[in-house]
């Protein structure tokens, strides 16, 4: 076992649909961990206290019958069937309104279903190229975690999401947390991103003693990575820009890159840019 406990109990993995979610990378890892571990419904968050139907609106469907049904937003904590130890997930859209009553609802949840770890996944939308690689960091702001998985601790300083406003919380009640963010190519934002979930849940089975069948997942990262090369191939301004990422990317992967290297690297991408040095968004 490890000095912070965190393989032992139940493990508890969150992603929410919105801010968190570029490329619906986070909430697909998520649903896959949840439909493949045949998890069930344990609780549910009432969309009405925080949920904004105006930002994240209800959708409308034809059920088997014929009739129209409405589908309203949901944010659900999964588990065992048989109610016992065991992963766990949270998953839905990223309330709106009332965070820190969210967070504490979903504390008292955590300890109710005896959760004694947490993954937060997430992902953004960053400069990077979508043929190398997805970029994946962890970090945690628990010290033994840091310490067992080697993470790093995020010094970002501004605005957030859920997930900063939940990992908080849950060390506040003493369950540890570590949040595992995917990087996702901005110029494909309106796509999602199956090369990037297959990223997460790669990442996610270093630290979530689970093994997920890739299914179709690794012929639909490849799939998508051809049609955006295919895009690319009629564009020069894009396939232009995407050498540039590449460029920069693989002085950062280089073996022999030091520190300084990395950083004359970026700072001469910046100013290619016309932009000054910016943070990356919030875990």
């Amino acid at each position: 076992m490890t000095d912070s406990g965190f393989d032992e109990g139940s493990l508890l993995v969150v992603a929410f649909e919105g801010w968190n979610d570029a490329g619906e990378a986070a909430s697909g890892a998520a649903g896959a961990v949840r439909d493949q571990l045949e998890l069930v419904p344990l609780t549910e968050f009432d969309p009405e206290v925080y949920v904004d139907y105006q930002f994240s609106r209800p959708s409308v469907r034809l059920d088997d019958a014929g009739d129209r049904v409405l589908d309203w937003p949901r944010i659900t904590l999964y588990g065992p069937a048989d109610g016992g130890a065991g992963i766990h997930v949270l998953l839905g859209t990223e309330p709106s309104r009332s965070w820190k009553t969210f967070g504490e609802q979903v504390a008292d949840a955590l300890l109710a279903a005896d959760i004694t770890g947490i993954v937060f996944l997430g992902s953004m939308l960053a400069d990077v190229p979508h043929t190398r690689p997805i970029a994946v960091g962890a970090s945690s702001e628990n010290r033994a975690l840091r310490e067992e998985f080697d993470l790093d601790r995020s010094s970002y300083e501004g605005p957030v999401g859920i997930l900063s406003v939940l990992a908080m919380e849950a060390e506040r009640v003493g369950i540890p947390a570590m949040s595992i963010w995917a990087s996702v190519p901005h110029y494909v934002h309106n796509a999602p991103s199956p090369k990037a979930q297959l990223a997460l849940i790669e990442r996610l089975e270093d630290f979530v003693p689970i093994a997920l069948d890739r299914g179709s997942l690794v012929e639909e990262a490849a799939a998508w990575e051809s049609g955006i090369d295919a895009l690319a191939g009629d564009d020069d301004d894009m396939a232009a820009y995407i050498e540039q990422l590449e460029r920069a990317r693989d002085t950062v992967d280089s073996p022999e890159a030091s520190g300084e290297a990395i950083a004359q690297e970026f700072e001469r991408y910046l100013r290619r840019r016309g932009d000054g040095p910016e943070e990356r968004p919030g875990r």
